[in-house]
């Protein structure tokens, strides 16, 4: 069942991807960071500075690639709410369910929106993308990561990872800008 949120949306963002102390996806990504410890600092300060702590972030998996002590100080520094889509490298994430709201395979997700139709925007959020989704002929969203900036979108979806976001999450409103470009 979708949820339905009351707060206003400017509170709401979206990532994926982040591979905090997975040193090889700074070459398979071509990240610009000289060591893994670089790019995990930059990746926390980017998340912070958009980020309030009593934000909502749905995290579209893939958060950490690193032992559960380590991923643990991590995400004591992330402001926000985190709601985790798992992702196919989210083992640790899985060890550590008391730091996020909640963890899912997938999740419909229903925000209060004048712009949309009924007042409310459906955004069906996964770590993989789909070409079809409920209700894309209806003005759904549907947000992903997983391909790292690789695909091109179908219909209104959108890859929500970092790689394709200047290593930031991204928020309502500017999803909003681009789908509606559509």
């Amino acid at each position: 069942m979708p949820e339905s949120l009351s707060s206003p949306s400017s509170r709401l963002w979206f990532t994926s991807d982040h591979h905090f102390g997975h040193d090889n996806i700074r070459s398979h990504c071509q990240r610009p960071f000289d060591s893994t410890e670089e790019m995990n600092e930059a990746l926390i300060a980017r998340w912070n500075a958009c980020v309030a702590p009593s934000d909502t972030v749905y995290h579209l998996g893939d958060l950490f690639l690193c032992p559960l002590d380590e991923a643990k100080a991590i995400r004591r520094r992330l402001h926000g709410n985190i709601c985790l889509i798992r992702g196919n490298h989210d083992k640790t994430a899985d060890r550590m369910k008391e730091g996020f709201g909640w963890v899912k395979d997938y999740y419909e997700l229903k925000v209060e929106d004048a712009d949309a139709p009924s007042g409310k925007q459906l955004i069906v959020l996964c770590h993989y993308a789909f070409r079809v989704w409920r209700n894309a002929h209806h003005g759904s969203w549907h947000l992903y990561g997983h391909s790292h900036g690789s695909l091109p979108s179908a219909g209104r979806s959108m890859d929500v990872g970092v790689d394709c976001h200047n290593f930031s999450p991204i928020s309502y409103e500017r999803v909003k800008a681009a789908l509606h470009q559509l």
